[in-house]
């Protein structure tokens, strides 16, 4: 098993999301037909982008900041993703491949891809 090398204040809980990353991310690729819907969550806020990785382009990003809501936590992550999935739809993106990176697919990242789903998009 590869070490990961991490800096001195990164917690315990940090360093197993990262090395859940890393694993889910040998399988999870995302091509022209199906790009991959990646989801970054932090305290406050939360984040989607659909990401092309054959050649290295994100093709739509939308998040909790660029959005003016007034809802929080797990309605928030649904709107997220019903609007990311509005953005593919537009740039004709109907099927993607879902990656949760690292985090538990519970709460507010389930939230998103419920919302993603509702809104068009097949993964």
């Amino acid at each position: 098993m590869m070490k990961l090398k991490f800096r001195k204040h990164t917690s315990e809980r940090q360093v197993n999301r990262l090395t859940k990353k890393i694993r889910i991310r040998k399988t999870v690729k995302g091509t022209d037909e199906r790009p991959r819907l990646c989801v970054f969550r932090s305290g406050r806020h939360i984040y989607a982008q659909i990401i092309n990785d054959v050649t290295g382009h994100t093709l739509a990003a939308v998040s909790s900041l660029t959005l003016k809501s007034e809802a929080s936590g797990r309605e928030l992550a649904k709107i997220v993703g019903s609007e990311v999935a509005k953005a593919a739809i537009q740039k004709k993106i109907k099927d993607v491949v879902f990656d949760r990176n690292g985090y538990i697919y519970h709460g507010r990242v389930q939230s998103l891809a419920d919302g993603a789903r509702e809104a068009g998009l097949n993964f």
